[in-house]
């Protein structure tokens, strides 16, 4: 009876892990500036299920810049930081419509992407879960894999930090605001470096 009741438990346990790899926000509910092609949206508790679930066959990857991974820290369970846009060296240019400094594309991004693909032994037919700080650069990110060939881009809507709360802080929803477990603690092996 034991074995009866311990397997009907790992059963209803794999049915459940299996529909919230499924799971997904409904397009409608994701803010414009996140809304991506293929409109494959993942709030960050799902998107935390849905990478276990998916047993290693997929590439949860960190769009945001490196700074920003050596300064705020990562998700744990990210396979790679590759920035899908980077500072400029010298940060001496002024972007007047965000006021900040001016942030450049990334002509590696879709490069090093595929070489992390690779890496993990996986292809653009398998799933990549997408992060940045908060959704939009993630949301671009996403369709420029999608013209890439990628089959199926999703992203962690609100990203690691979230949005602005009515003080100026990032302290509504994302990642960390959620209490999903990350770390200052970076590993080398997952960092982006300049080939």
């Amino acid at each position: 009876m034991k074995n009866f009741v311990a397997l009907a438990l790992a059963a209803i346990l794999a049915v459940l892990a299996a529909s919230a790899g499924a799971q997904t926000i409904a397009p409608a509910k994701v803010p414009e500036e996140m809304r991506t092609k293929q409109q494959n949206y993942l709030l960050p508790k799902q998107a935390q299920q849905f990478v276990k679930a998916q047993k290693g066959k997929v590439l949860f990857v960190d769009v945001r810049t490196r700074a920003e991974a050596q300064f705020l820290g990562m998700a744990e369970g990210i396979d790679a930081l590759v920035p899908y846009v980077e500072f400029q060296e010298f940060m001496t240019d002024w972007d007047e419509s965000r006021d900040f400094y001016k942030l450049e594309p990334f002509n590696d991004f879709v490069p090093e992407m595929e070489r992390r693909l690779k890496e993990k032994g996986l292809t653009k037919d398998d799933p990549v879960v997408l992060m940045c700080r908060a959704g939009e650069r993630s949301s671009r990110a996403a369709d420029l894999l999608a013209d890439s060939g990628y089959k199926r881009v999703y992203i962690v809507v609100y990203g690691y930090e979230g949005e602005m709360s009515d003080k100026g802080r990032r302290t509504v929803n994302g990642w960390k605001n959620s209490g999903l477990p990350w770390s200052y603690e970076l590993d080398k092996k997952k960092m982006y470096f300049p080939r």
